[in-house]
């Protein structure tokens, strides 16, 4: 078991930026206007804070910070 479970948030940056990647690497369909890739990369970069974020919070609690 692990012992700083909320730590596993800060992969989720990873999964998002590079695991998902191949599977998302086209043009189209469009979404809000931008190409389906790059609206990806952007709703990536902008819940990487909050998987940060997360992570403080769930060590905060175990008394860590």
């Amino acid at each position: 078991m692990l012992k700083r479970p909320a730590l596993l948030w800060l992969l989720a940056p990873y999964a998002l930026f590079l695991g998902a990647l191949p599977l998302v690497d086209r043009v189209h369909p469009t979404v809000i206007g931008l190409p389906f890739l790059f609206f990806w990369l952007l709703l990536a970069t902008l819940l990487t804070p909050a998987a940060v974020f997360l992570a403080w919070r769930g060590d905060r609690k175990r008394g860590r910070v």
